[in-house]
């Protein structure tokens, strides 16, 4: 892995601009950090935005050492696997009464 300090979010906008964008882990409204994984040709990179340290991009080697990052990242920053709630959306769906309308199954006390 090589890394290298970019100084202005500007710089790693434009190289993500021409990126192939792969994941995004973190977010600068809700967090200190962001890190754009993506590709460009052959090179599998790092943009990592921040708003407390350094800027940096990194090049991995290899997809292997990719892969294992994007799961570091995901980490530490606390993201977890979505888990689709499917009794909420029970609750919302619409059913086709007898009419051919659709009237919503939301069986709740008038609220």
């Amino acid at each position: 892995m090589e890394e290298i300090e970019i100084t202005s979010w500007i710089t790693l906008d434009a190289i993500k601009k021409k990126a192939k964008i792969v994941e995004t882990v973190g977010n600068l409204q809700t967090g200190h950090s962001m890190s754009v994984f993506c590709r460009i040709e052959e090179d599998k990179l790092e943009l990592v935005y921040s708003d407390s340290t350094a800027n940096y991009l990194r090049r991995f080697e290899d997809k292997d050492e990719f892969e294992a990052a994007i799961e570091r990242r995901k980490e530490d920053d606390g993201d977890a696997p979505f888990e689709d709630d499917r009794e909420f959306e029970e609750d919302f769906e619409e059913e086709e009464d007898d009419e051919g309308e659709f009237e919503d199954k939301d069986e709740s006390d008038g609220y």
